[in-house]
């Protein structure tokens, strides 16, 4: 054997922990829809935060931009 050890396997390989990924949420832990579908917390729909951590980064800053907007709508 070249090098004189023991052959490497698989399970010799040092294994490196990933970093966890932070989503940055706009949810504020005031969890209730309204009558315009919308979380009274968030401003988000069921359907948004549903998806929120499969969302591109692009889609969910469109969403992020246009909560305020529809915060301040009425319902």
């Amino acid at each position: 054997m070249p090098g004189g050890g023991r052959p490497r396997r698989p399970s010799d390989a040092v294994i490196q922990p990933v970093p966890p990924v932070v989503i940055v949420s706009p949810c504020t832990g005031v969890c209730a829809i309204d009558a315009g579908d919308l979380c009274r917390g968030c401003g988000r729909t069921l359907d948004e935060i549903a998806a929120w951590s499969v969302m591109t980064p692009a889609e969910r800053d469109a969403i992020m931009v246009a909560l305020p907007t529809r915060r301040r709508a009425p319902r």
